[in-house]
């Protein structure tokens, strides 16, 4: 394939598509609110996410646009937060509707982050693209606010899929590091009353599914995560196993919500229940490479 361009491509997952994408495109092009240059053949090009400059012209006769623009939840919900959340998803999403529409060759797919907290709290159901229920709170509210903002212009040269995506377990970023930094000190223990689903999928099989999804042409939402969600207590169980660690303190919904005050970030990113699976990539015939999270962990410590 000729050109990928992704839009905020700099942080963590960026990276991660970037060493998958290398070698499968002549061109990758990132557009970054950083200034415009070339390293190591990667095209960086400057963007605010919200208007117009020339980075545009990009877009022309691009096989790909994956967007991954958005400020990180991981911070305070304060009001002034909550807005750059909302906000910074939305405009860069409209602003690239209207690249797209103003392109004379626009990009043939369009792939663009979504979020599986959009599905309701659940310790009973397990959540897929067609059966799952959507609930009412901020994050859910901004993830269907971020999903009608890409969906609601049409695009008619331009294939679109939602990627509503779960914990992406990494080496080098994500959430996986201070986990796995909390097992190995002994606060490794159940968070909360432990038994919340983690929904979360493996870096590879992330960039693995993005590319499966380009090949298959597959548009609409998606949900972006491993076969198989598991409790906290569980997951925090396997991960302390996996680090060599004996034991592990629990930290209750206090205990988590004091720290997080510390730390600058919510409970709710450990305390929801994220049971969802990927049922379209399933029956669409995706194979994991690791569905399995001793397999995942063994591979990432």
């Amino acid at each position: 394939m000729k050109k990928l361009i992704i839009a905020a491509g700099t942080g963590f997952l960026g990276q991660v598509l970037v060493n998958h994408f290398k070698n499968k495109f002549e061109e990758i092009v990132i557009l970054t609110r950083g200034k415009s240059q070339i390293v190591n053949g990667i095209k960086y090009v400057n963007w605010n996410a919200k208007t117009l400059s020339g980075w545009e012209s990009e877009l022309e006769n691009a096989a790909v646009l994956i967007n991954l623009a958005g400020k990180s939840v991981d911070c305070r919900y304060t009001k002034e937060n909550k807005k750059e959340i909302l906000l910074s998803r939305i405009e860069s999403t409209k602003i690239l509707n209207k690249a797209v529409l103003n392109c004379q060759n626009p990009p043939k797919h369009w792939l663009n982050s979504s979020t599986a907290t959009i599905y309701r709290f659940s310790l009973d159901k397990q959540m897929d693209e067609v059966d799952g229920e959507i609930g009412n709170d901020f994050s859910i509210n901004v993830a269907l606010s971020w999903e009608k903002a890409f969906f609601k212009t049409e695009t008619p040269k331009t294939m679109k899929t939602a990627l509503r995506t779960s914990i992406v377990l990494g080496k080098k970023g994500g959430a996986f590091i201070p986990l796995k930094n909390l097992a190995k000190t002994g606060f490794g223990g159940k968070q909360g009353s432990g038994n919340q689903f983690v929904s979360w999928i493996h870096e590879d099989d992330f960039a693995k599914a993005i590319d499966f999804i380009i090949e298959k042409e597959m548009t609409g939402v998606i949900n972006i995560v491993s076969p198989k969600p598991i409790q906290n207590a569980l997951f925090m169980r396997k991960l302390r196993k996996a680090a060599g660690f004996p034991f592990g303190i629990p930290l209750n919904k206090l205990f988590l919500e004091i720290g997080a005050f510390f730390i600058r970030t919510e409970p709710e990113l450990i305390l929801k229940s994220r049971n969802v699976i990927p049922k379209r990539l399933l029956e669409n015939g995706f194979q994991f490479k690791f569905g399995n999270l001793e397999k995942a962990l063994k591979d990432l410590i």
